[in-house]
């Protein structure tokens, strides 16, 4: 009889097990803090100036802690002084001795106490958690045999389907309350964000209305016109959204790959981060494209399986009609999709670490670019930007973990069977049920990697340029 009860509830035993076991294990191990450990920030010591408790005099200590002289709102305010104190000062008739002790920086590795004195540190370690329990069971329902005579409990969809939309919930919301974040961000960063979030939610109605259909490759036929609406309201916001992280991305590319040539090895990333962010990069921009029909129609042989006839045609011919002729079968094609959806989504959790140390060495190259600008630097703006870059440390690994775990569940629950669902009431109430699921769960993952791919690249360009640049 227990023989007869495991075969019945296997799949649900195994993703029960499965779930329970890695949550203790993370949670235990403390494995979202030994991911971050070993990265180096930076902090700025403060010269007291005067008898400590310990009794000594002039004594340097290090801390992190908020500039008390600054009223930084972000990075609005680019000095201490405003122009009128500034044009105000006369030169000094003796001469300047400049005390380095002020203008020392220090270099310590990111450990437990660090990271736990962050602010999100608990949506981050509790998202990573929720994340990687739900693409396990995701993954481990995709190479289990289901039954469809025991139903979706025994068949453990349920588990799946919950942990997969709990953790997307969970790390959406994150990512809306880190762009929202007072003085994490520029002002002008929030306001692109709006407007990119409006011509998303166009854009999402456009491809949801089938206009472009002869141009990206989904197919929404079966969704009426208010799945159709919420379909384009979720773009919208994920193009909003994701673009602070995205413009991050570009920050940490640009620096580490050592295109400022500035020639100092504590900025830039060595070979082996260097080949994440090249392979990050280019992989998303290829992934991007694999649903752009032009492209679609190189790479699929439309002929797999129908004869070619007669053999005598001229050379050029056979050239214009290499289109459609070569290439992979529909079936291979779109295997190679989803594999290159899922290596995207991977290489982007991969390459966190190299992009949150580029992000944590950008304060210190603010530090040494104004430490060098002057006779007379003036490090407030440096103290203030290095000071923010540790305090916000935990949000940037949230908007850099945010988009490869949309796509990796995203993707996860596109694979799920949409007649899975069907007993679902609540869900298929409101929404087709396979449609949601195969159809715009895929373009849910599509878009994510699309808007990362157009902000990034765009954001390149303008730094090759000059239009912007890192300070």
């Amino acid at each position: 009889m227990l023989f007869t009860i495991f075969e019945t509830y296997k799949n649900l035993i195994l993703q029960a097990t499965l779930s329970i076991s890695l949550t203790l294990l993370l949670t235990y191990l403390k494995i979202p803090i030994i991911f971050l450990q070993g990265l180096h920030t930076y902090i700025q010591p403060e010269n007291l100036g005067c008898n400590n408790n310990n009794g000594n005099q002039n004594g340097l200590r290090a801390a992190i802690r908020r500039p008390s002289s600054s009223s930084l709102d972000g990075y609005q305010s680019l000095s201490s002084k405003t122009n009128a104190e500034l044009q105000k000062r006369s030169k000094p008739k003796e001469k300047f001795e400049f005390d380095e002790s002020k203008a020392q920086i220090f270099r310590l590795k990111l450990d437990e106490s660090h990271l736990r004195s962050r602010v999100y540190f608990n949506g981050y370690f509790n998202s990573f958690v929720y994340s990687f329990v739900a693409f396990s069971c995701l993954l481990l329902y995709a190479y289990l045999d289901r039954d469809e005579e025991n139903g979706n409990f025994a068949n453990g969809v349920l588990v799946v389907v919950v942990f997969g939309f709990v953790s997307l919930c969970k790390v959406f919301t994150l990512l809306v309350k880190t762009s929202f974040e007072k003085s994490a961000s520029k002002r002008s960063e929030k306001q692109l964000s709006l407007v990119f979030g409006v011509l998303g939610f166009v854009s999402g109605l456009v491809i949801c209305s089938g206009v472009v259909s002869e141009v990206l490759d989904f197919d929404f036929d079966s969704i009426d016109g208010f799945a159709r609406i919420v379909v384009a309201v979720l773009m919208g916001c994920i193009a909003g959204f994701l673009y602070m992280p995205a413009g991050k991305s570009a920050r940490s590319f640009w620096l580490g790959t050592d295109q400022l040539q500035s020639n100092l090895s504590m900025v830039f990333c060595g070979w082996f981060g260097r080949m994440i962010l090249y392979t990050n990069y280019l992989l998303i921009v290829s992934t991007a494209l694999l649903w752009i029909n032009p492209f679609t129609d190189i790479l699929v042989n439309k002929n797999i399986g129908v004869g070619r006839g007669a053999k005598g045609i001229s050379s050029r011919r056979d050239a214009d009609n290499l289109i459609g002729n070569v290439g992979l079968s529909r079936g291979d094609f779109a295997k190679l999709r989803l594999w290159c959806l899922l290596l995207s989504g991977v290489i982007q959790f991969v390459a966190l670490r190299p992009n949150l140390q580029m992000y944590l060495n950008e304060a210190m190259l603010s530090w040494y670019q104004r430490l060098h600008a002057s006779k007379v630097p003036d490090l407030d703006f440096s103290r203030a930007k290095v000071f923010l870059h540790n305090h916000y440390l935990c949000l940037v690994v949230l908007q850099f973990f945010a988009p490869a775990v949309l796509v990796l569940l995203f993707l996860g629950l596109s694979q799920v069977d949409g007649n899975s669902f069907t007993n679902f009431k609540l869900v298929c109430g409101l929404l087709p049920c396979s449609a949601l699921i195969k159809e715009v769960a895929l373009l849910m993952a599509w878009w994510v990697v699309f808007v990362s791919a157009v902000y990034t690249s765009a954001i390149l360009i303008l730094y090759r340029h000059g239009s912007l640049y890192i300070s």
